[in-house]
């Protein structure tokens, strides 16, 4: 028990810290500003952060919410991000164990974070996420295959329902779903295998649940237009289907 524990932690820090680092990239990708090089700093008074200020949840919470040189208030963005990829870092441990499947799980893990906060934030995925996200998840599905016959099953379902999107992206002039969002739900049905339709599902649900939360938020004469990014429901979807191993159909058939 002190062994899990002490990895769990392990793991909880390395998912905050990965996702601190996501976090620079989302805010500075095809801005010319480098995401790799370039130092944190405040957006309001441009303040250089120093070490202690860059630890991912306890600064934030130290500093309560604002920055130390200025005093404006700081986003809880970064946290949430590092807290919630922190959790599910655990979550993947505690499921895969210390194998290769983890270790390349949570490489995928990690760029479909970047690609939820990126289009949250701008509502539109950018294709070398989506390239590397679909590269991960192929080797992850191919690492967890049972046999070759299996790994093409998965794949072709994965590509079905990819292509499903892509009908509704052009059925609906775009309106109703982004193009983007397809290579996403491969890479995400790939890595929940078996679960994929059940995944599928959930998605559509959460979206359907949100959207009609905003619609009841939106006043009447601005709904029209409203863009709502569709990758948060289906990692969400997905991973509700991958990590709890809930089956849909069982409780349907």
């Amino acid at each position: 028990m002190e062994f899990v524990t002490m990895f769990a932690v392990i793991f909880f820090a390395l998912g905050a810290i990965i996702a601190s680092f996501l976090g620079v990239v989302v805010d500075r990708w095809d801005t010319g500003e480098s995401w790799l090089l370039g130092r944190s700093h405040c957006d309001s008074c441009s303040n250089e952060l120093s070490v202690t200020e860059l630890v991912p949840i306890a600064s934030w919470v130290f500093l309560r919410g604002r920055c130390k040189q200025c005093g404006s208030r700081i986003s809880a963005r970064s946290t949430i991000t590092e807290t919630v990829l922190g959790t599910l870092f655990v979550l993947s441990y505690l499921k895969l164990g210390l194998t290769l499947s983890l270790a390349v799980f949570l490489v995928a893990l990690s760029v479909l974070a970047l690609i939820v906060a990126y289009d949250l934030l701008h509502t539109i995925i950018p294709g070398e996420f989506s390239v590397l996200f679909v590269l991960s998840s192929i080797i992850y599905a191919g690492i967890s295959a049972q046999n070759v016959s299996d790994f093409g099953v998965v794949f072709l379902v994965s590509a079905g329902l990819a292509l499903m999107l892509v009908a509704i992206h052009f059925a609906s002039r775009g309106r109703a779903m982004g193009l983007g969002d397809a290579p996403v739900t491969f890479g995400l049905a790939l890595i929940a295998g078996s679960l994929a339709f059940s995944g599928f599902l959930y998605s559509f649900w959460v979206g359907a649940f949100v959207g009609i939360i905003i619609l009841l938020r939106t006043p009447v004469a601005h709904r029209i237009g409203i863009e709502v990014p569709f990758a948060p429901f289906l990692a969400t979807g997905f991973l509700i289907a991958f990590f709890t191993g809930w089956n849909i159909f069982m409780y349907i058939v």
